[in-house]
């Protein structure tokens, strides 16, 4: 049986202009590209089904621009979403993507959410260490959130204390450079700086699973030490937040 993987990035109240967010898109697809070649070809997410035509687009600034203008991508005046998947059918690779910038909302998080296929445990060709990291380093140059995280959904729903974002670890956890420092951590746990940006804390090398009790207890003592040194808060204090 497989897990479920996710990763999402999240941030509070930031207005910005389609020309903005367009420039953050372009990056992170870039560098999406570089981190797996499953992300080097994208299609808009339709939903009218997979017998619908896909439609492959370039993600350049100025295409972004153009999605962007369309009403279809307008959060009521408040930011820009958007949605695309790799077109791999057969769910052995690829995955989707959504996001929601540009918001000056108070009450809930611009954010991006990427899923990824499902891998039999021992059968990665996309959820290893590798692939995660350069995605969560794609996240964090591109969009500079509060907090991202990559993990299983198991993982997830025992560590979140009720989905509150930016109060739980996952597999990957990264934390910008306005959260503090990140203490040391014990073994096998690996923290790496994102340039300028901000600090990513790797539990394991291998795949962390929320079927491993050495796994989770690993995350439960990690999140301990980060909660003690503040690291881990709310991105917002809204009264929902998305998942």
């Amino acid at each position: 049986m497989s897990e479920i993987y996710k990763a999402g990035a999240y941030w509070g109240r930031r207005p910005e202009s389609a020309e903005e967010c367009a420039r953050r898109a372009e990056t992170f697809f870039r560098l999406m590209a570089e981190s797996h070649p499953s992300y080097a070809r994208w299609y808009e997410k339709s939903d009218s089904g997979r017998k619908s035509p896909r439609l492959e687009f370039k993600p350049t600034q100025e295409t972004f621009v153009k999605f962007f203008g369309r009403k279809d991508s307008r959060n009521w005046d408040d930011g820009f979403n958007f949605g695309a998947w790799t077109g791999h059918e057969a769910q052995d690779q690829g995955g989707m993507v959504m996001f929601w910038c540009g918001s000056k909302a108070e009450v809930a998080p611009n954010y991006l959410r990427l899923f990824f296929p499902k891998e039999a445990l021992g059968h990665e060709r996309m959820l290893s260490a590798p692939v995660l990291t350069g995605v969560m380093r794609a996240m964090a140059v591109a969009w500079e959130p509060e907090w991202a995280l990559a993990t299983a959904q198991g993982l997830w729903d025992q560590l979140s204390n009720g989905s509150r974002l930016g109060c739980f670890v996952g597999w990957m956890t990264y934390f910008s450079r306005e959260r503090g420092e990140v203490p040391a951590l014990p073994d096998p746990v690996r923290v790496e700086s994102v340039g300028d940006k901000g600090t990513l804390v790797i539990l394991t090398p291998e795949r962390l699973t929320p079927s491993n009790p050495v796994h989770v207890a690993l995350a439960r003592r990690v999140q301990q030490l980060l909660e003690e040194r503040g690291l881990l808060k709310p991105v917002i204090e809204p009264k929902s937040q998305v998942r």
